[in-house]
């Protein structure tokens, strides 16, 4: 990715990716340091740290909590960028591998720096993906 494309475009992108489930693409998102953290006490809440083990445990996870096959339907609602923060809200429409439906708004505070996302702080409402995706699980797994 070049480094000359501004913070909102590079989350633009990003959640492109997500939705079109473009891993190279959301992976090169990312510094190889970069950090998201998630609220809550689900097995997924905290801090995920470094590139890889964002969009393999992190994302990746959460696809094993979606049924196989199904598509997860992501859809960027809103973003506004000042400096190298940037604030996407987005819904995610899918089906949970127990067959429930999962529908979730959620927003995240992007940080980028040169051209890659350094920070993400997501908001989401927690008791539904606990919930739906995780019957009810609390015990964090990020590292």
């Amino acid at each position: 990715m070049a480094a000359s494309l501004d913070p909102k475009t590079v989350v633009t992108r990003y959640v492109e990716a997500v939705r079109d489930v473009d891993v190279d693409v959301m992976r090169d998102s990312f510094a190889v340091d970069a950090a998201w953290t998630f609220p809550g006490s689900l097995p997924i809440s905290g801090v995920w740290e470094g590139r890889d083990h964002i969009i393999d445990d992190f994302l990746g996870g959460m696809g094993t909590r979606l049924q196989a096959g199904a598509p997860l339907v992501i859809a960027l609602t809103n973003i506004v960028a000042d400096g190298e923060q940037v604030v996407a809200e987005w819904t995610s429409d899918g089906t949970a591998a127990g067959g429930a439906a999962y529908r979730n708004r959620c927003i995240g505070v992007f940080v980028v720096r040169d051209g890659r996302i350094t920070s993400v702080r997501e908001y989401a409402d927690t008791h539904h993906v606990a919930s739906v995706l995780f019957g009810d699980a609390n015990e964090s797994t990020a590292r």
